[in-house]
């Protein structure tokens, strides 16, 4: 009974095994079409009709999309994959570390793979890998980077799907470091919009996607140099399809995946992200891009406001916007609405009281003796007080009591002098008798 309920869990967890891929296959559905959703806001400029099955053109500082026509849908990425592979590895290395290749990187030096032609035991440097990552998408290079910084090629692998969720994708899951074929390995216009937004805050994932040549000094085993130039056409001023501004990318192509394609520009102190999905050729992707970028960089004027940006479409003013605030860990968050749709946000600190210190033991001694001092200023002015109220009240009724002396005495004196007067008067009388 035992082996029985073993071989039944053992055979629940191959068919739940084997389910996962078909699962994945059902839900990147290649057949299906997507219209320009923006195109349905009401009163906002029509945007292009692009050739790729998806596409998104996103503003790098804000995360407001322009432009979106099926961005949440999945589909292959193929070597646009390598942009998360980058910020994952200048997120957790230095440039100057040694990579010493093994068979994990070698085994994808074949003729139907982009590669360098890397060696077991060839040492390179971390910044010499990641430039042959995006420059030369070297996929040997990809599986090494993901061995040196992970451990293993899974661990890291992990790393990208865990740096993929912090950083807000939904609909991307990474099987590998490269961008191979992989039914399990997926990913939206959207989400790598967001992950090349998210690698351009960081200085050397930005250096190394705007550096369009590129040269590896002789390895211990390689004598010669190995010179890259992008292949990026919007990136290389050679090319038919360069636009002005462009910062870099990254191009990718499978059969799945058809041509994929991430692109950054920067004119006027705004960067756009502008990312197609399963092209034709790489060239309609390039056409794609371009079309997305003269729409917003035409349509819409990034206009400062009270700590952030709107982007108004044109014609319209900035008082006609609807705003929501809401207050977030000490800040004022604002987002700017265009009808129901976000088209700016802001961020402001919110005034706080001015904090009163703690008294300390000194200044409560301090306090104390002021205090002192006061009660004893008020006790001496009270008996000041009540000294010189003594004072006059004295003062008040000595004077009654000399009045009555003085008094006296003038009666007295009034007295004897009538008596002198009478005398004088009997006197008199006797002399004249």
């Amino acid at each position: 009974m035992k082996k029985i309920k073993k071989l039944l869990a053992v055979f629940a967890a191959v068919s739940v095994a084997l389910m996962l891929p078909l699962q994945t296959m059902a839900a990147v559905d290649l057949n299906a079409k997507y219209d320009i959703s923006t195109n349905q806001i009401q009163g906002w400029p029509a945007g292009p009709d692009i050739t790729s099955d998806t596409g998104i053109l996103m503003d790098a500082d804000t995360g407001v999309v322009l432009y979106n026509k099926g961005g949440d849908e999945q589909r292959y990425p193929a070597s646009i994959t390598k942009i998360m592979t980058l910020l994952v590895a200048v997120e957790n290395s230095t440039m100057d570390e040694k990579v010493t290749f093994t068979e994990t990187g070698v085994r994808n030096v074949t003729a139907d793979s982009s590669n360098i032609g890397t060696k077991v035991g060839e040492v390179l440097t971390m910044e010499d890998c990641l430039h042959a990552l995006i420059i030369q998408s070297a996929n040997d290079v990809a599986a090494q980077i993901a061995e040196h910084i992970g451990g293993t090629e899974q661990a890291f692998i992990d790393m990208m799907n865990q740096r993929a969720s912090e950083i807000g994708c939904t609909n991307t899951h990474f099987a590998n470091s490269s961008g191979l074929p992989d039914d399990n390995h997926y990913s939206s216009a959207r989400d790598m919009a967001l992950i090349f937004r998210e690698g351009l805050k960081n200085e050397t994932f930005r250096t190394v996607v705007g550096t369009p040549d590129y040269i590896i000094q002789p390895t211990n085993m390689n004598s010669q140099q190995r010179i890259l130039h992008t292949h990026h056409p919007m990136f290389a001023p050679e090319s038919g399809f360069y636009y002005e501004g462009c910062i870099g990318g990254k191009t990718g192509t499978t059969v799945a995946a058809g041509h994929t394609l991430v692109t950054g520009v920067t004119r006027d102190n705004t960067t756009y992200i502008a990312v197609t999905m399963r092209g034709t050729e790489l060239s309609n992707s390039c056409m794609d891009s371009t079309a997305m970028f003269n729409y917003a960089f035409e349509n819409f004027t990034k206009t400062e406001v009270n700590g952030g940006y709107v982007f108004l479409p044109k014609g319209v003013e900035l008082n006609s916007l609807t705003e929501k605030s809401e207050n977030t860990n000490g800040k004022t968050e604002t987002g700017y609405y265009f009808g129901d749709y976000l088209i700016g946000t802001a961020s402001v600190a919110q005034a706080t009281d001015t904090p009163v210190p703690e008294p300390t033991a000194a200044a409560e001694d301090s306090q104390e003796a002021e205090a002192s001092t006061e009660s004893a200023g008020e006790d001496n002015s009270k008996t000041t007080e009540k000294s010189t109220a003594g004072e006059n009240s004295s003062e008040k009724k000595s004077i009654p009591a000399l009045r009555k002396i003085l008094l006296m005495i003038m009666a007295a004196m009034i007295l004897i002098l009538i008596a002198l007067l009478a005398a004088l008067r009997i006197k008199e009388k006797k002399h004249h008798k």
